[in-house]
């Protein structure tokens, strides 16, 4: 199974039953550094006295040497990419990472950071055989200050369980993912995650008070304040976000939460076209104001997509364009006759040509699901997903660009997104995935990209499948200090290698 990784242990070889990642159509990826001609960094490899160490350290019962508990850390959701980790580490305190990472330091062992797994540009998973650490056990809520909505916790917590805790005291995290069930709040902030409410609450580095920070050698840097305003130096916990594990490890996060929506409700509309839809869009920013808290877009061809690979189906109908539009705030009476003359409104002026709205939480989920489904169709099928900043005024222009590229080497190209904020995520369907349908798409697509003045990643990092195109949203000057600061935090470069910065092929 793994025959051409690059294992030196004979431990490793000994029967195993298989416990496959479920990959839907085409099976799991072949390996990645095959797929893709990578070159191996500098780096030592796994050997037995390492792994005496890591036992005498985690004991036996965290760690994970069996190729078939392996697997779902070698392979990423949607099964694009594949590494051959030989090894897995779920420490549990921030004592434990600075050890594990200071002896990898010492030895020169690459290291994969991970949380739930949840990436789609291959930045979780191990490329060759980096030692996979893992957060999975750092799930502690350390500490909930309810007068300042300021919650501490480890990177490991789920999303959704911090949520839940808040839900209590009135409060909410100020993120919302359709992966919220299994990503990890360490990694949430590793990637500077944007998600389905950005529009309202803002990104990352707007939320983020703190962080506590395992560096490559093992010194821990304690950013974790709490405090909204603090100008006593350089805001460091900035490096980190974002970094996507390339610049140091995160143990413990201090998050700013704003009070829980009293009122939610969602309104689904259908458009004719992509030009009534920014008018739609700016109607709702006027009319709807401080209660705006979603916009979301997803055209014809996303839903039929949808319809087709998860059974999902429009409530109003078929049209060109639909629109979920979510407001939230304190009073239900004001908030859904805000939302209702809106509503009135569009489709009076025919700006929609169908509409729905939900005020009741079931059906608020409902509607809700149609859009946060949509990826879950990637599974069963052979996808390319990209995700993009764009200008409004050519957002769609770049779905419409794309499907005239593909011609026949693509079954469908379509597009939604956070059209908040600009995020579009363009995908296109082929037949099977191939060197040959990837290298007709990239570089041109982020060629495209850069003309419209937009950038080749909104909201899901650069990883593995970007990092060689990181000069096409960067200037050389802005990359040169990118690389100074990594080399001055991680000399060695053992700290997530092959992820954002370009990696040598042969």
């Amino acid at each position: 199974m793994f025959s051409n990784c690059v294992g030196r242990l004979g431990l490793l070889s000994r029967p195993h039953r298989h416990i496959q990642r479920k990959c839907g159509l085409h099976g799991r990826p072949n390996f990645t550094k095959n797929n893709y001609k990578a070159i191996r960094g500098n780096f030592g490899y796994l050997e037995e006295q390492h792994i005496q160490f890591f036992q005498k350290l985690l004991g036996y019962d965290r760690i994970l040497t069996d190729l078939s508990d392996l697997e779902q850390y070698n392979v990423d959701r949607y099964c694009q990419v594949r590494g051959c980790s030989q090894i897995v580490l779920k420490p549990k305190t921030t004592e434990e990472v600075s050890q594990i990472l200071s002896f990898c330091n010492e030895n020169r062992l690459a290291i994969c950071l991970q949380g739930g797994n949840t990436d789609v540009v291959g930045a979780s998973v191990p490329v060759f055989d980096e030692i996979v650490v893992s957060t999975e056990l750092m799930n502690e809520i350390i500490d909930l200050d309810e007068n300042s909505g300021v919650i501490i916790c480890q990177a490991g917590c789920v999303l959704e369980n911090i949520d839940k805790k808040l839900e209590g005291s009135g409060l909410m995290v100020p993120l919302d993912l359709g992966a919220k069930g299994s990503c990890h709040i360490g990694g949430n902030v590793a990637t500077n995650a944007g998600g389905l409410r950005l529009l309202r609450y803002g990104n990352l580095h707007g939320n983020v008070l703190g962080l506590e920070v395992v560096k490559a050698n093992g010194e821990v840097i304690d950013c974790l304040s709490t405090l909204k305003k603090d100008n006593t130096g350089f805001h460091l916990k900035h490096l980190f976000i974002g970094s996507e594990g390339t610049l140091g490890f995160i143990t413990k996060v201090s998050l700013q939460c704003p009070p829980r929506a009293r009122s939610i409700n969602v309104a689904f509309l259908g458009l004719q076209n992509f030009d009534k839809v920014l008018k739609t869009f700016r109607k709702a920013k006027e009319d709807l104001c401080e209660i705006l808290s979603a916009f979301e877009v997803i055209d014809s061809t996303s839903m039929e997509f949808a319809k087709e690979t998860v059974g999902i189906t429009s409530p109003i109908g078929d049209y060109p364009y639909y629109l979920l539009i979510e407001t939230s705030g304190s009073n239900p009476e004001h908030d859904a006759d805000k939302l209702y003359k809106f509503l009135d409104l569009v489709l009076v002026k025919h700006l929609a040509l169908n509409g729905t709205l939900a005020t009741e939480p079931a059906k608020v989920n409902a509607i809700w699901a149609i859009r946060e489904k949509i990826p879950e169709g990637f599974k069963h099928s052979s996808v390319l997903c990209y995700d993009f900043s764009l200008p409004l005024s050519k957002y769609f222009d770049l779905v419409e660009d794309m499907r005239n590229h593909m011609g026949s080497l693509a079954k469908k190209v379509f597009g939604f997104g956070h059209l908040g904020d600009g995020n579009l995520h363009l995908q296109i369907e082929v037949n099977e995935m191939s060197k040959e349908v990837r290298d007709h798409v990239e570089p041109n697509v982020f060629e495209r990209v850069k003309q419209m003045n937009g950038s080749i990643s909104a909201e899901h990092g650069m990883g593995f499948l970007k990092a060689n195109y990181l000069s096409f949203a960067n200037p050389p000057s802005k990359v040169e200090m990118m690389r100074n600061l990594k080399s001055m935090l991680d000399p060695k470069g053992i700290l997530n290698p092959y992820k954002v910065f370009p990696w040598t092929y042969s």
